[in-house]
């Protein structure tokens, strides 16, 4: 499956060094991109002032608020300059009052040390009922639909909103979440901001109540907020003051960002007293806790803790989260002349599996020939220059039907001389009956991630399709509910495959599913998405074939074109499951007479040398015919 949100223009981690870059801008889509080149460390404005006509144009624009679009969505004037990815759009659009025109322009201070990683995550310029009104000034949602924030990991979500400066603050003294528009998972302000890289969220409010005041967990929260206060207190001083401001900050962040010393230094130049204020407000504050009766909880609040108890399916102990993480390595992001085209795994030896839609394009099923070069990359984990990967060398097995239930799977095998991680096959296992269940990929053609999720049970198709139906009533000019009730009808055909609900979309077709075990039971492979009036893609819900079904086929399909040689590649493999593999085969081969298989394996040439004993024992084994049982008299 394929992207349903492009990427952000962000890169995943910042490098000690700056190294030399460039980027290109321009005032229109349809202008000629003018190329800056940048060799110190600094904010993505102070990069674009070192061009002479972005200057000039600055200068007749003094009483204009900029406006950097770079993907079609608004980044922050003060996102540091490495991470800029796609080309940049400069718009202005009218201030609103002096600090609403500075307040984003200026570049922020604190940093954590300069290799910390950043995470960006897209927020709708619009809310929803209760508080629609966030941003500072409404004329940018006449430009974009989404602006992008920066945080940095560890960090809360409140405190990268208040960096980022362009929400008013009632989103931050009501009691306001970010609702994924893909999941419609709600996450609170107080969370750190580590997993909303490259997502999109909508802020709602979630309690009319005002929200408490919130203990920060560190120093560095603490140092933040302290920042931040101080960049809303500059809002009173008067335009020539802040203009110096927004210069003096500018010039100093490519010293400060590669200076230790001079950081920690710009840093405690903030007011003693601010800093000292609010440690002493928390210290009291929890004081006073200890000596007043507990907050009672709204019954929306109650109504949060009984949903958040009911996603404990979600939760994974530590000792599976680090077996998932070291089964992640044999993931694979799969390349076709290096453009991600979408995700495998290495199911055994050398032979990596995915799906054959992903490959159908430049794969010629009669002649068996390969029309362009695929290489699969394990090691896709962070933005920047990606490994040459390894190259396929043939394609060994492919069937694509994609009609019927199980045929869309392409084996792949790699050339040799690299080395290869772990293979999956000696964790394979057989569908769950429900509970939570884990995907690994590379969604989106990004770098490999990793979503926890439910599997949907074929009981409740109905009522996911339903409560989609009942959410889509705007797009009624774009979907039909006729639209809705195939859904159903083909999920009812399907009653073999697992579903769930997911936010891996295209570019993830091919990802192992893990059950609660961590075994692998799936292969991730498609879903019913459908565009909604504001150009976004969702799903219905989403679907993996089960990996059983999928490997007695690769069994079948050698067996009948004679690559015994694969065939032997896969039972020397390990794998708990072998025998039951082979029953299901011989289930197979019998109740649907498959007359090629049979014919081969009554072959007697094929249980002599060179075929190794495991192949002659296996073919026996499909060769027996099973013994009528007596009735008892």
């Amino acid at each position: 499956m394929a992207t349903h949100h492009d990427g952000p223009v962000i890169k995943s981690e910042v490098k000690e060094k700056h190294s030399s870059h460039s980027f290109k801008w321009s005032f229109s889509e349809t202008k000629n991109r003018i190329e800056v080149h940048c060799n110190k460390a600094g904010t993505v404005l102070d990069s674009l002032k070192t061009s002479q006509l972005f200057t000039k144009r600055l200068g007749k624009h003094k009483k204009e608020e900029i406006v950097i679009v770079s993907n079609g969505r608004a980044i922050s004037s003060h996102i540091p300059c490495t991470f800029i990815e796609h080309d940049l759009f400069i718009k202005f659009i009218k201030a609103v009052g002096v600090d609403e025109n500075t307040s984003q322009q200026s570049a922020p201070l604190f940093r954590k040390g300069p290799c910390q990683e950043f995470v960006t995550f897209n927020v709708e310029v619009k809310g929803k009922t209760g508080i629609v009104k966030i941003m500072r000034n409404p004329e940018l949602k006449k430009k974009v639909h989404e602006v992008t924030v920066y945080g940095y990991k560890g960090e809360k979500i409140k405190y990268a909103l208040k960096r980022d400066g362009r929400f008013l603050d009632t989103v931050f003294k009501k009691t306001c979440g970010l609702m994924d528009i893909s999941t419609e998972a709600t996450t609170e302000m107080s969370n750190i901001v580590d997993n909303l890289e490259g997502k999109t969220f909508r802020i709602i409010q979630l309690d009319k109540c005002s929200p408490p005041d919130s203990q920060p967990s560190s120093l560095d929260e603490v140092l933040c907020s302290v920042q931040v206060e101080s960049m809303e207190n500059q809002g009173s001083e008067n335009p020539s003051q802040q203009h110096s401001t927004i210069k003096t900050e500018n010039d100093s962040a490519a010293e400060t960002h590669s200076n230790p010393i001079a950081q920690a230094s710009m840093l405690f130049e903030e007011p003693v007293r601010v800093l000292n204020e609010q440690l002493t407000a928390q210290f009291r504050g929890a004081i006073g806790s200890r000596k007043t009766e507990a907050r009672k909880f709204s019954h929306i609040q109650n109504l949060f803790r009984v949903e958040y108890s009911k996603n404990a399916e979600l939760c994974r102990e530590v000792k599976m989260m680090k077996k998932l993480m070291a089964l992640s390595d044999s993931v694979c992001q799969v390349r076709i002349d290096n453009s991600p085209i979408g995700s495998g795994f290495l199911l055994f030896e050398r032979f990596v599996l995915t799906n054959a839609h992903v490959i159908k394009e430049v794969y010629n099923e009669d002649g068996g020939q390969l029309l362009n070069s695929i290489t699969v990359h394990f090691s896709f984990e962070s933005m920047g220059v990606v490994a040459p990967g390894h190259k396929v060398e043939e394609v060994v097995g492919y069937e694509y039907l994609p009609d019927v239930q199980g045929f869309d799977w392409a084996l792949l095998k790699l050339e040799a001389g690299q080395e290869v991680p772990n293979y999956l096959l000696s964790s394979f296992g057989f569908l769950p009956q429900g509970g939570g269940i884990s995907i690994i990929g590379h969604p989106d053609g990004l770098v490999k991630k990793f979503d926890p999720c439910v599997v949907v049970q074929t009981e409740n198709h109905m009522s996911v399709v339903k409560k989609q139906a009942q959410k889509n009533q705007e797009n009624i000019q774009m979907i039909t509910s006729r639209f809705f009730e195939k859904v159903y009808d083909d999920l009812q055909q399907r009653s073999q495959v697992m579903t769930y609900k997911t936010s891996f979309y295209h570019g993830s077709s091919g990802s192992p599913v893990f059950d609660g075990h961590c075994n692998v039971v799936a292969m991730h492979s498609g879903g019913y998405p459908y565009g909604t009036l504001q150009n976004k893609v969702q799903s219905v819900v989403e679907y993996g074939y089960p990996l059983s079904t999928v490997i007695e086929k690769i069994v079948i399909q050698m067996v009948e074109k004679g690559r015994f040689d694969v065939l032997e590649k896969y039972l020397n493999s390990e794998c708990k499951h072998h025998k039951a593999i082979q029953k299901n085969v011989k289930k197979l081969v019998d109740s649907r007479n498959l007359t090629m298989f049979k014919r081969v394996i009554g072959q007697e040439i094929l249980l002599q040398p060179p075929h190794v004993e495991l192949i002659s024992e296996m073919l026996n084994f499909f060769n027996q015919k099973d013994e009528p049982v007596p009735m008892e008299s």
